[in-house]
């Protein structure tokens, strides 16, 4: 059967959709890109925000046209929209043929073929499952990038997210698991290995009784082919001095962390049930800057938390203004049912916190610019990602970059690139979140 399957949300979310792919590619399916031509179409949804939750509605109620109109005969909801709206997915969409919880993805092939005879199909296994499909991953990041989720679920509650309700508790992948897909991956021809999963920092600590990523990294970086190794959703509170080290002694791992923190009032922390302090925040920073100086730091902020007064959006500005963080990403609060900051006294009107995020996004693009200036001259190593249309130019990433989130380089040179290359380049200008250069005279490795 040609399949059309719609990933939507977080790269985690991107991880279980290529594990499924694995699975109906190795059931003899074929994948479509075409929504007119696909006798089934499969949508891992996304419901974590407000705006995620719109796509995934609208998403679905457009594919669901296809059952009407087009040569579909299935169509299958998984994810996290499904594990948290299953009852009324099936009510108000009837279009849909099988819903799969955020834990039984595994069941792809078995929903598929339920659908196909024409039979209902729901599976929603505990939310504390941790899935092992065992199948080869079909890999949808253009090959010479992936991502390796090594947990599901988390611990933290804090009050604005309901990830814990729909992920379940925090749960590491087995360590041998990790290192036999990441070698597959290698094999398929990744070169880069992006960590990932609802918190990266506490990795091993069910399984192995201590905080064990230091001691996955370092495996991790023994596989052939693998390059660089980024590590996304460091807890701060969670980052320990073996993970320091590692990531500043060896080579293959990239001198970058994603450091969400949210917020820097200590009134809008402690409502938010966050664990850090200000303070706290500060002297993490300052201690992964004094032990590796060239790290490149991202961050994300949520603007607009119930009772958050102008004092603390003041204070917040402050802070990043100080901090001068490389990367910053800003979310407006997004109330959602069921969490504790959604029945909480003094909601921020929507304009305010919109205002708040674009002032704070103000501020960041300024302190980006200055520190894509402090690089010209520099001459970094980039990963080729593909050639500007109708230009001797291509567009690239350096150590400092993660796909899809931060910025890019663009390289100027009439030598022939291929996408994964890796190539040294001088960097000649900067703009606010990109940098511009040339090749350097050795410019391959």
């Amino acid at each position: 059967m040609k399949i059309l399957f719609i990933s939507l949300g977080c790269d985690k979310n991107l991880a279980d959709s290529e594990e499924m792919l694995g699975l109906l590619t190795a059931g003899g399916h074929e994948i479509t890109d075409d929504e007119t031509q696909a006798d089934a179409i499969v949508i891992n949804t996304c419901c974590f925000i407000k705006d995620a939750k719109e796509e995934s509605v609208e998403t679905i109620l457009e594919m669901a046209e296809y059952k009407k109109t087009g040569s579909c005969h299935a169509l299958i909801v998984t994810g996290c929209m499904a594990q948290r709206y299953q009852k009324e997915i099936i009510e108000e969409v009837p279009e849909v043929d099988a819903v799969l919880g955020t834990t039984s993805y595994g069941d792809i092939v078995k929903a598929l073929e339920e659908a196909v005879a024409g039979n209902h199909f729901e599976e929603f296994r505990d939310i504390d499952y941790l899935p092992d499909t065992g199948s080869k991953r079909v890999l949808t990041t253009g090959g010479h990038f992936g991502y390796l989720k090594i947990a599901e679920g988390c611990d933290k509650h804090c009050t604005y997210c309901i990830i814990p309700k729909l992920r379940g508790k925090f749960r590491s992948v087995p360590m041998e698991r990790l290192i036999a897909r990441a070698e597959d991956m290698a094999e398929q021809g990744v070169k880069e290995l992006i960590l990932v999963a609802q918190e990266t920092t506490v990795y091993g600590k069910d399984l192995y009784g201590k905080k064990s990523l230091h001691i996955l990294l370092k495996k991790l970086c023994e596989i052939r082919g693998i390059r660089w190794i980024r590590i996304l959703y460091c807890y701060p509170e969670e980052i320990y001095d073996e993970l320091i080290e590692t990531i500043r002694d060896e080579k293959k791992i990239c001198h970058y962390l994603d450091i969400p923190i949210q917020h820097a009032s200590d009134r809008i922390l402690k409502r938010m049930g966050r664990r850090t302090s200000k303070q706290e925040l500060i002297d993490i920073v300052g201690k992964l800057r004094k032990e590796i100086p060239d790290i490149v730091l991202r961050t994300t902020l949520i603007t607009g938390f119930p009772g958050e007064t102008e004092e603390d959006h003041e204070e917040l500005k402050e802070f990043v203004d100080e901090m001068e963080f490389d990367r910053l990403g800003v979310f407006t609060y997004s109330p959602e049912e069921n969490t504790p900051a959604a029945e909480m006294a003094d909601q921020v009107p929507e304009e305010v916190k919109e205002e708040r995020r674009d002032e704070l996004m103000e501020l960041q693009q300024e302190i980006s610019y200055d520190r894509g200036q402090d690089r010209i001259g520099q001459e970094l190593l980039v990963m080729i990602e593909g050639k500007v249309a109708d230009e001797s130019a291509y567009i690239g990433r350096t150590y400092g970059d993660a796909p899809k989130v931060d910025g890019y380089i663009f390289v100027q040179t009439g030598e022939l690139l291929m996408t994964g290359d890796f190539a040294k380049v001088r960097v000649t200008g900067a703009l606010e979140y990109d940098l511009i250069g040339v090749l350097s005279d050795e410019y391959t490795e």
